[in-house]
């Protein structure tokens, strides 16, 4: 099957070898890794507090989002051990510090809804923070989206979108299926 799915550009084969080849290593349960350099999701990884919990987007994934310290362009081997430590065991998503973001899933439609999902909450952030002071959740209610959120979150995660999105973009004519 499908072991990577990469939407970088230019060094597109590099970061593969270097970001995407160590997850598949380290997490066999993750079968799909998605990286991304969209302006909100840099805009957000640049921030010092990281992605803020918002939104009731920005908070589905408050558990397991990890962040990874920028080291340069990702061609030194050595990072990929920090790189792995810093996704750890239960996380599934990297905010990689002033480089983008990272997703992983146990299939292509899970690492993607989760993508999706989390450019949204950049998004909304970024939006957010161009007008007035943000106002935050109160934890208890952040905790409490989070806990609503993990118990829709299983083996079918993302399917539905994802198998939408492809009917889409047969109906437009793409060849993606080939």
């Amino acid at each position: 099957g499908i072991r990577d799915f990469c939407l970088s550009r230019g060094l597109g084969d590099v970061y593969k070898r270097q970001i995407h080849s160590c997850i598949h290593r380290e997490r066999p349960d993750m079968h799909c890794v998605i990286h991304t350099h969209t302006p909100a999701g840099v805009g957000v990884s640049c921030q010092e507090e990281g992605l803020l919990p918002l939104s009731q987007t920005g908070l589905l994934y408050k558990d397991l989002i990890g962040y990874h310290e920028y080291e340069g362009l990702a061609l030194n081997l050595d990072e990929q051990q920090r790189l792995v430590a810093d996704l750890g065991e239960k996380k599934q998503l990297l905010i990689l510090r002033n480089h983008g973001l990272l997703t992983c899933g146990r299939t292509i439609p899970e690492a993607f809804i989760m993508m999706y999902y989390l450019e949204q909450a950049c998004k909304i952030q970024i939006a957010a923070q161009a007008g007035n002071k943000v106002s935050l959740p109160k934890p208890e209610v952040q905790d409490l989206v989070h806990q609503q959120a993990m118990k829709g979150f299983g083996s079918k995660l993302g399917e539905m979108e994802f198998n939408a999105l492809k009917r889409r973009l047969s109906r437009n004519g793409s060849d993606h299926a080939t």
